[in-house]
């Protein structure tokens, strides 16, 4: 009889797939690696929570082949296709599933910590955490401390005055500085190294410095020269100088400043471990494109590296407290696979598919203006309470004096949208008795720091302000906003208020506007979906009018 040679029978079914296309993939997956998530499939992608992200949680494996160099093949499905990131405990990017959502829900995660030691912080930073005075995180502290220091690119979005800034600063900080953990000889590497770790772009010199007050804060007097300021308006040779002298680790300043020295070859990032924008939406404007884009390009990129594993190299942070589809779109392109961080929710940023190419002169789509405006709800503070009031144009700072005096807030921003005109508010403000300031981009550095200051310290009571200049502008104290002018949008409507009511605290905010102005003020009520009713003042008091 004739004995027939053993074959093997190779079926393929659907669409012929050449070898060629799979460079990544290692032919012993084919018949003896299979991997397998402790989590559940689910068809709508919901929010990943911190302990999916590596807290309590591993990957089953069924062999000891490392999972972070599989790839898998897309296969039919009814998903709709989108990317995963797994997360090992060693925070690796283990597997990139294709054609899955995936919803990870692990217990025991931390986002409502009682206190900074539950975040995984070193000991001498929550010593310092201490002596300041912060002893509880806020939620969004809890959800974006842990996800960054498990090496994410994430956006963080949540109300204005929620704690952002120590968000972001306290991962960077366990890392980066003499306030770092230690290695695991016992011995700190800070004094060995000296180079730039972490670059903090903001759009405002207010802002900039803002931030810089807070890490001389956390740092202490002794280790001050650790950070350095780059903004705009101050003497750009002495930053220089600075910058070669103090070899500082992180440097906080505006787009312009920055890019400008490290086109002069001054600022070496190019090691640089973590990259944060501030305000996000605002660095996205046109008069920034040039300096992100040089930005974007020098910080955390090393010469003749690929640009995506640049990407990867460093960690890319954007925080804001709205997130229209136009950030989403350039978290997506700037980022390494970023997470959206909200206070108690962590989530992929496939959740929401941004439809084409970043383009800040379009004008927005049906679908970016209903996520601008649900940004803008979310970044509300809680404790606000709203108003509007009807006011000729001639009667409306003598209003504002009377609705300060009502209320008896202690501390007001008046925000206006040009700068003559606000001039004149502080003018007549001053005229009936009313200690008031102005604070816009035509005053030199010294007097807005000089400005900001008295205002802060109670000297002044009414500070008369334009948008911009108010961006990030910290002020616990701040009891009443009012809007002298109408605001363009819900977005800058939700900054505006964003200055009061801080971390919980309670806040009022008083829109004064004309007759013909009302339809607006609806409309902003409509979209942002609060109560916004009318009052007048009489007598030294706020009375709300019954509508009809």
């Amino acid at each position: 009889m004739l004995a027939l040679p053993s074959t093997r029978l190779l079926l393929l079914f659907g669409e012929s797939l050449p070898s060629s296309r799979l460079p990544n993939v290692s032919r012993k997956v084919w018949g003896q690696t299979s991997v397998r998530f402790v989590s559940q499939v689910n068809p709508d992608n919901g929010p990943l929570t911190l302990s999916s992200l590596g807290f309590k949680s591993d990957f089953e494996k069924t062999n000891k082949i490392k999972a972070d160099k599989i790839e898998r093949l897309d296969v039919p499905s009814e998903a709709p296709k989108s990317k995963v990131r797994g997360v090992g405990s060693n925070g690796i990017k283990t597997v990139k599933a294709v054609g899955v959502k995936k919803s990870l829900e692990i217990e025991s995660a931390p986002f409502s910590a009682k206190s900074f030691s539950e975040l995984g912080l070193p000991p001498l930073l929550l010593e310092r955490l201490d002596t300041a005075g912060f002893t509880v995180p806020t939620d969004v502290q809890s959800a974006a401390v842990p996800t960054i220091l498990k090496g994410h690119d994430v956006v963080i979005q949540s109300y204005t005055g929620s704690g952002k800034t120590l968000a972001y600063l306290l991962p960077i900080l366990s890392e980066v500085g003499p306030l770092k953990k230690k290695s695991a000889n016992g011995e700190s590497e800070f004094d060995k190294k000296k180079e730039i770790d972490a670059v903090i772009v903001a759009p405002s010199r207010e802002l900039g410095m803002q931030i810089v007050r807070e890490v001389e804060k956390l740092l202490g007097p002794t280790d001050k020269k650790v950070v350095q300021q780059l903004v705009g308006g101050a003497n750009r040779s002495r930053q220089e100088e600075a910058l070669k002298k103090n070899k500082p680790a992180i440097v906080v300043g505006t787009p312009g400043r920055i890019a400008e020295i490290s086109a002069a070859g001054k600022l070496h990032t190019h090691s640089c471990r973590f990259l944060v924008l501030d305000e996000v939406d605002e660095l996205l404007s046109f008069n920034f494109r040039e300096d992100m884009h040089r930005i974007l390009e020098h910080v955390g990129r090393r010469s003749g590296a690929d640009p995506r594993g640049s990407i990867a190299a460093r960690r890319t942070i954007m925080v804001s407290a709205t997130v229209p589809f136009s950030v989403i779109r350039a978290a997506r392109s700037w980022g390494s696979d970023p997470l959206l961080v909200q206070a108690k929710k962590v989530m992929p940023l496939e959740a929401v598919s941004p439809s084409g190419p970043v383009n800040i002169l379009k004008p927005t789509s049906g679908s970016d203006s209903s996520m601008r405006t649900q940004a803008a709800v979310q970044s509300l503070p809680p404790a606000l309470k709203h108003y509007h009031c009807v006011a000729k144009l001639q009667h409306k700072v003598d209003t504002l004096r009377r609705c300060v005096h009502a209320l008896d807030a202690k501390c007001v921003i008046a925000f206006m949208n040009h700068t003559k005109q606000l001039k004149d508010a502080v003018f007549k403000l001053e005229a009936r008795g009313m200690v008031a300031a102005e604070l816009h981009g035509d005053l030199g550095k010294l007097a807005r720091s000089t400005t900001l200051k008295k205002f802060k310290n109670g000297e002044v009571r009414v500070l008369v302000t334009n948008e911009l200049s108010a961006r990030g502008l910290d002020v616990a104290e701040c009891d009443l906003v009012v809007n002298l002018e109408l605001p363009t949008d819900s977005i800058h409507y939700a900054h505006r208020a964003g200055r009061t009511g801080r971390l919980g605290r309670k806040g009022t905010v008083v829109t004064i506007c004309e007759e013909p102005e009302v339809f607006v003020v609806k409309k902003l009520q409509k979209q942002l979906g609060i109560p916004i009713p009318a009052c007048e003042f009489t007598e030294g008091k706020l009375n709300v009018i019954e509508e009809d």
